[in-house]
């Protein structure tokens, strides 16, 4: 399965320069919306990707979750993804069924508060009644 699919690439790109540019102009940093969940379907590896970065379309900006109860927010190199395998040899896969409700600082708080990236409606709900990211 193909990690990215055009349009998926194409507006992580978007987002990238969004924020490039924004940088340039000393604004505050978007919280956009997680394009891609990316996961291990034999290991507890988990990103929501929201960016590509414009100068080097291979970084890659979201939640990374290891599995082993700390998340965090960074960088992710997409060529490292395509040759992680799981326990059991099985390759990185695209979550088809993905669809983000809320901006990765809420995704963000509600995996710092389970320790794991969690989609649980009242786990999300209450991380984006606290505000997103602490």
């Amino acid at each position: 399965m193909k990690l990215l699919t055009t349009s998926i690439r194409d507006q992580l790109l978007r987002n990238g320069q969004q924020r490039a540019a924004l940088d340039q102009a000393g604004e505050d940093d978007p919280d956009f919306v997680p394009v891609v969940k990316l996961f291990t379907p034999d290991a507890a590896c988990t990103w929501l990707l929201t960016e590509l970065d414009p100068d080097d379309p291979d970084i890659a900006f979201g939640l990374c979750d290891l599995g082993m109860g700390c998340p965090e927010l960074g960088s992710v190199l997409i060529s490292e993804l395509e040759s992680v395998r799981g326990r059991l040899g099985l390759p990185v896969e695209r979550d088809l069924h993905f669809r983000a409700d809320y901006p990765i600082s809420v995704y963000a708080r509600a995996a710092w508060n389970a320790a794991a990236i969690t989609e649980r409606p009242q786990e999300l709900a209450a991380a984006h009644a606290a505000g997103g990211a602490p």
